[in-house]
């Protein structure tokens, strides 16, 4: 039998990304013939000789490239270990990116995007709203190390953009993109951001780089890279991972872009442990099928909300009626996804009201797993952002945010009627 485990194409044919995640980048034969990973419970690892071991420290240190990139070879599992190369060679692949690395969390892998190439008294321009813990990252927990932080909410309209632009007093290293929004589902064009990023190079002189939070809809449904963004970060925990049983983490783009971050992660000790990084390997092969069934429910879910009286209003992709929101959809995603929110009529007690008469939703934060979550954003993740700049983005008290699992649709539609009917 031929080893084809990085093999991306049958002669003429391209293989498709659902095949490629169930075997890409491990060697059978390199684990006793096991069919899957086995999980690599080591802190370290043995070298064959001591000019491998000074290559190796070389590669991960970053001193040196390897020949080739995909065996740097293994050094200490603070730095890489077989099951984190594995996925992270799949979500490369998946994405449409050179390199990946994954974190411990979502919240590590965009910390150390930023930390790699912000600097004291550097401004991050950025989309709002953003997910709450990425919203206190920026605007609090970086801010006493002389980063700032500019916002823009109108991501579809250039002058709005522009304005934000001519408001940045200090260098900007960074664009932060979240798109989808979390929970609002706003959406930024990405032609105006890269349009951005051509005018501040002008300005300063060097060019800043593009990240893209893609957790809500990628990488199945959009691929930021293919848009002009430099890079792409994840909470891998949600639809990765899948089943709301690990946190994780990653970054995706170049590799050249990838080697500061490296840098940081080593340092900070944000590597994702074995097991994790296992179990994330196990979830890739089923992620289009979850992912595509998810959102073809969400989506009828959504039609039945935006006919409901005791709903205000529906922030799914395919239900915000707005001409530019519509076409900057169509151009960069191929489905709406699976979370989204709606306002019921009232405020915060009708919504608290209406979550604690549910039955088959289950009340807790986070997204993107087999089981259908529900929460309240403004008392939740976003609680920690202040009250006038949640008002501001939409995350009001009357908004419920929804992650819709792989349970019958129309079960999940009854019990969010008889909810609502008691309001």
């Amino acid at each position: 039998m031929k080893s084809s485990y990085r093999q991306l194409a049958i002669g003429n044919r391209k293989l498709s990304p659902e095949t490629l995640m169930t075997s890409y980048g491990y060697d059978p034969f390199l684990s006793e013939g096991s069919v899957k990973p086995p999980v690599f419970l080591t802190s370290t690892f043995a070298f064959k000789s001591a000019e491998d071991g000074k290559d190796f420290f070389d590669y991960v240190s970053g001193r040196r490239t390897p020949p080739n990139a995909q065996d740097a070879g293994l050094v200490y599992s603070r730095f890489n270990h077989p099951n984190l190369q594995i996925v992270e060679e799949r979500l490369a692949v998946l994405e449409g990116g050179q390199s990946a690395l994954m974190f411990a969390s979502g919240m590590a892998a965009i910390t150390a995007a930023i930390l790699a190439f912000a600097r004291p008294g550097d401004t991050i321009l950025h989309s709002q709203p953003l997910y709450g813990g990425t919203e206190t990252l920026l605007v609090g927990t970086l801010a006493p190390f002389g980063l700032k932080a500019q916002g823009f909410m109108d991501g579809l309209h250039e002058e709005a953009v522009t304005e934000a632009v001519a408001a940045c007093t200090s260098k900007v290293p960074i664009i932060y993109v979240e798109s989808p929004a979390n929970p609002t589902c706003g959406i930024v064009d990405f032609d105006l951001v890269t349009r951005a990023a051509d005018a501040i190079e002008k300005k300063q002189g060097s060019r800043p780089l593009i990240i893209v939070d893609n957790t809500m809809l990628g990488p199945i449904f959009q691929q930021p890279l293919s848009f002009g963004a430099d890079i792409v970060v994840y909470s891998l925990t949600k639809y990765v991972g899948g089943h709301s049983d690990l946190v994780a983490g990653a970054v995706i783009g170049s590799s050249a872009h990838l080697v500061p971050i490296r840098k940081i992660r080593s340092a900070f000790g944000m590597q994702l442990d074995p097991h994790s990084s296992w179990m994330l390997g196990r979830s890739l092969e089923t992620l289009h099928l979850r992912m595509e069934r998810a959102s073809d429910s969400a989506r009828k879910i959504a039609a039945f909300l935006a006919q409901h009286p005791k709903v205000d209003a529906i922030y799914h992709p395919d239900f915000i009626k707005d001409e530019a929101y519509q076409r900057v959809y169509r151009k960069s995603a191929r489905a709406g996804g699976s979370t989204f929110s709606f306002t019921v009529k009232g405020g915060e007690k009708e919504a608290f009201h209406f979550l604690n008469d549910l039955h088959l939703f289950t009340l807790a934060v986070s997204l993107g797993g087999t089981e259908s979550l529900i929460s309240h954003p403004a008392s939740t993740t976003h609680s920690g952002v202040a009250k006038a700049i949640r008002d501001k983005v939409g995350v009001t008290d009357a908004l419920v945010r929804v992650s819709v699992g792989l349970e019958n649709a129309d079960d999940l539609i009854a019990d969010l009627d008889q909810a609502l009917s008691g309001l």
